[in-house]
């Protein structure tokens, strides 16, 4: 039970973000019992489809995409996702608007009401008051993005009528297990008896589609059941039964970006009978689903591309978006990641396509300073070819000042990529007077 006294009627979202951030005795704490539990008593009835969204990344892209084409074809849509970039609000999201401050702590006040002696951490407090405030507002669809996982994650009280797993790699290891077969495991317990379950993995791990296989669910495997095509102008989904072609490519840049679309695409072929969203509605949603941090390109000069990837696979994925520009003399690194992340992974993955590291430390207990990171990226870079500049490694407080020697030194045809966490891409972001939303 928390000795701290919770916020007032008066109080503001920030005073009960604060008050959320200091409830429970861990950050991260998983299992279903106590969010259960919670939502007996708030009395939750989400009466619309329910989709979930776990993997290791992709996540936010697939969410984002579903959003668009539902909100496209008419339908009323809650979103939910987390983290967030800079405002809380960005996290719920009410037919394509962010939900105002009133709203959020109106449900914050009717969670805290109903916990009674339930600790509560701050993901699964806010994540009960996304699903009552999705209640109350008469939906037709929500798309839930699950925090971490999927077994344990409070995002799983739900019953999806369809689920996706985006990716299966190596991230939240100490969680999760540390093979791809374990977290795969983890991941796949978002699907349901008797309702689809698409993989968006193009080898996905044996675990998961054993459990898939066990529960009897309807498993929707990429190049099995569903696939994509396209040429340099446009791109085709193949599913099942349903054929869509002539599609512009998404406004989400990246080589994976295909990937997340048709696996939202398998998602709407399989629920067709109670969401048919017409192919005008897919064309206009993947045109405008947007999602910052997400290989966002800023305009102007140099080129600027902010991208929130933080484990090996979502490196591996820059480097290929990376790979897929045109020519910059030079690539400055402005780099960030949290200590409990597998920066060697990560810095091997981008290897020689970054002339200078600036590394930034980050705040909070899982943050560290940028010494140490810099330390760490010297140690996973290969030592150069002959006849090869070694790559420039500096060391700055936080992100807005490894930024600021960035633009100080790039060129014009240079370019900047700002990556390693969400922490870091949102610092840059509120530097630069941007809204995450």
């Amino acid at each position: 039970m928390s000795l701290i006294t919770p916020p007032d009627a008066g109080a503001t979202l920030a005073q009960w973000l604060a008050y959320l951030e200091s409830l429970h005795p861990k950050t991260i704490d998983l299992g279903l019992d106590r969010v259960r539990q919670v939502a007996g008593r708030l009395d939750i009835d989400l009466d619309c489809v329910k989709i979930v969204v776990g993997g290791t990344n992709g996540k936010g892209s697939t969410c984002a995409m579903l959003e668009a084409m539902l909100l496209a074809a008419g339908f009323r849509t809650g979103l939910y996702t987390s983290p967030h970039l800079i405002h809380f609000n960005e996290r719920v999201r009410v037919n394509g608007e962010l939900a105002s401050d009133a709203d959020l702590t109106a449900q914050f006040q009717a969670v805290e009401a109903a916990r009674g002696d339930t600790s509560l951490t701050y993901f699964e407090f806010t994540t009960l008051a996304a699903l009552r405030l999705f209640s109350q507002s008469r939906l037709d669809a929500v798309v839930l993005e699950v925090g971490l996982g999927g077994r344990l994650d409070a995002v799983n009280i739900v019953d999806a009528d369809c689920a996706i797993v985006t990716s299966v790699d190596l991230d939240h290891m100490e969680w999760l297990g540390d093979t791809r077969e374990k977290i795969g495991y983890e991941k796949a317990h978002i699907y349901r008896a008797g309702k689809p379950a698409i993989c968006a993995d193009p080898v996905p791990p044996q675990t998961l589609i054993d459990h898939a296989t066990a529960i009897g669910a309807d498993l929707w495997l990429f190049g099995r059941d569903y696939n994509y095509s396209g040429d340099r102008q446009q791109w085709a989904y193949g599913g099942r039964s349903q054929r869509r072609g002539a599609l512009a490519y998404p406004a989400l840049r990246g080589a994976n970006q295909l990937l997340n679309a048709s696996a939202a695409l398998a998602a709407l072929e399989a629920l067709r009978d109670r969401l048919p969203v017409p192919q005008q509605a897919v064309r206009q949603g993947l045109l405008q689903a947007t999602l910052p941090g997400r290989f966002q390109i800023l305009p102007g000069q140099p080129t600027v591309i902010l991208d929130v990837g933080h484990n090996p696979h979502a490196a591996a994925v820059l480097a290929q978006n990376l790979d897929n520009m045109g020519f910059h003399p030079y690539t400055f690194a402005v780099f960030g990641m949290l200590t409990d992340k597998d920066v060697a992974g990560v810095v091997a993955k981008l290897g020689k396509r970054i002339d200078r590291w600036y590394c930034a430390g980050l705040p909070g207990p899982r943050g560290g300073p940028g010494q140490a990171l810099a330390e760490q990226v010297g140690n996973a870079l290969p030592p150069p070819s002959a006849g090869d500049e070694a790559p420039v490694i500096e060391a700055f407080d936080d992100p807005v000042q490894a930024y600021a020697a960035a633009r100080a030194r790039a060129g014009e045809g240079d370019r900047i990529v700002v990556f390693g966490s969400f922490l870091t891409v949102a610092a840059v972001l509120q530097s630069l007077g941007r809204s995450g939303s």
